[in-house]
């Protein structure tokens, strides 16, 4: 929702506090939008492009169709297959979801990591890429950082903060003061400026629910709030590995690029250590524990759908089967499932369900793979038309802010400042609570309320320039 307003000889006189309070909105409306806008439209256009391409053709190779013809082979074989084809060192198994589908091994080479798809029943390699180097991780790339790192990251953390900003105001302004119908059903009967309005302030309404769910899953990916405020709070505490020895690596060891392959409630959380007597029954005594009776005990663990199985890294390292609905392993995210097994014993040292998350954990194992579209037919198409009606609005708020600006007019027109701002003090308290709640956010929304305040509003030269 974005620069929404009406035009100026439209609007009641600043008599009232209300009415100095909806000009108000709409400032703070135009001026979010104005930073928000450009980001919106990359985030919009970049997770589409990561939808189709997971829907259509996969991220890791699981859309790779064979013809079935026997019995597969075993795991071990197609690793050395693989190898053959890619010497390094193999790091990840990756099942396929159907009999019919490829199976996926990740190598660590000299120049990178590298998948190779298998045809397990024929035994040849089908396909050799890089891993992270696609279509797909260009996009994801884009979506997260913009290519640019850190300052992105950061970026597109205040600009996803200020869209929080710009839908509370946005439905301020859109509250129906009239026409109670209007405000739920776009008027098509409209022409010009009016039309837009109505389109605008109806699909930002209708869409504006699923923003905030998209922008607060979002968030908890970034780099300030995400990654140094909510994900320590919330992740699996190490002391539920029943007392088993611990590793210096933490589950984020286990990532390879941006993209992150294990569970957002676990990656601050330490590795158990093979090398003990600690665990339970796993791999069955006397087998040799490779890669062979891991995928034998995934499947025995009921493991369904598709899992990968991570090799030890390392001499204290354990093998790791992990099924997880973020990387598009499986649809339902309640079925997500992390079992560490020491590599010398074969003992399951560790297995965290969905169950076992904290609320923030759980909602995170919901709202990320509904965020990536990953939860079924529905969650994609549900996705798409809100992409879009995003990029839509995005568009129609500069087509309105075009159409109410004063034409050959070299300046911003933005929407008017009160005469004196109502409820000052509340916003100031809300800027605080913000920034210690959302870092980033709160500090830009202070910053920008000092700007406008004691800058905008009293310098006449910068004053004419916005007005």
């Amino acid at each position: 929702m974005a620069l929404n307003s009406q035009n100026l000889g439209d609007t009641p006189a600043q008599s009232t506090a209300a009415q100095k309070f909806y000009f108000a909105a709409w400032r703070w409306h135009f001026y979010a939008g104005i930073f928000v806008i450009p980001f919106l439209i990359i985030l919009a256009v970049t997770g589409l492009m990561m939808m189709f391409i997971t829907q259509f053709d996969g991220r890791d190779g699981e859309k790779i169709a064979v013809e079935v013809q026997g019995q597969a082979l075993p795991a071990s074989q197609q690793a050395v297959i693989a190898l053959e084809e890619v010497p390094g060192t193999v790091v990840e198994w990756i099942g396929p979801k159907a009999d019919d589908l490829a199976t996926v091994f990740r190598i660590k080479t000299e120049e990178g990591q590298r998948l190779v798809a298998i045809d397990p029943y024929a035994g040849k390699v089908l396909q050799v890429w890089d891993r992270r180097a696609g279509w797909y991780d260009l996009a994801d790339n884009i979506h997260s950082t913009l290519l640019i790192g850190t300052t992105g990251d950061r970026m597109l953390e205040v600009a996803a903060g200020l869209s929080l900003l710009l839908v509370f105001t946005g439905l301020y302004l859109w509250w129906p003061r009239g026409n109670a119908w209007a405000a739920f059903v776009p008027n098509l009967r409209a022409r010009g400026r009016a039309f837009w309005k109505s389109l605008h302030a109806v699909i930002g309404f209708w869409m504006s629910g699923l923003l905030v769910v998209f922008l607060i899953s979002g968030l908890s990916w970034a780099g300030v709030w995400g990654g140094m405020i909510v994900q320590p709070w919330s992740s699996f505490p190490a002391e539920k590995w029943d007392n088993v020895p611990l590793s210096d690596d933490i589950h984020a060891s286990m990532n390879h690029g941006h993209r992150n392959d294990v569970p957002w409630a676990l990656e601050q959380t330490p590795m158990p250590a093979s090398g003990s007597d600690a665990g339970v029954d796993g791999v069955a005594d006397g087998a040799l524990v490779d890669i062979d009776a891991l995928v034998a005990l995934g499947s025995a663990l009921d493991m369904t759908g598709r899992f990968r199985v991570a090799y030890p890294n390392g001499e204290d390292g354990v093998w790791t089967l992990n099924r997880d609905s973020m990387s598009s392993d499986s649809t339902d995210p309640v079925n997500d499932r992390t079992v560490h097994v020491d590599q010398y014993t074969g003992k399951i040292l560790a297995d965290v369900r969905y169950q076992d998350y904290s609320v923030m954990g759980k909602s995170m194992a919901l709202g990320i793979p509904f965020h990536m579209g990953l939860m079924g037919m529905w969650n994609f198409v549900l996705n798409v038309v809100f992409c879009l009606s995003v990029i839509f609005v995005c568009v129609s708020g500069v087509v309105m802010w075009v159409k109410r600006r004063p034409q050959r007019a070299r300046r911003l027109a933005a929407p008017p400042m009160p005469a004196e701002l109502p409820l000052w003090k509340g916003a100031v308290l809300i800027g605080l609570f913000t920034a210690m709640a959302f870092p980033l956010v709160g500090l830009t929304l202070l910053v920008v309320l000092a700007i406008d305040l004691l800058l905008i509003s009293n310098v006449p030269a910068i004053k004419r320039a916005v007005s």
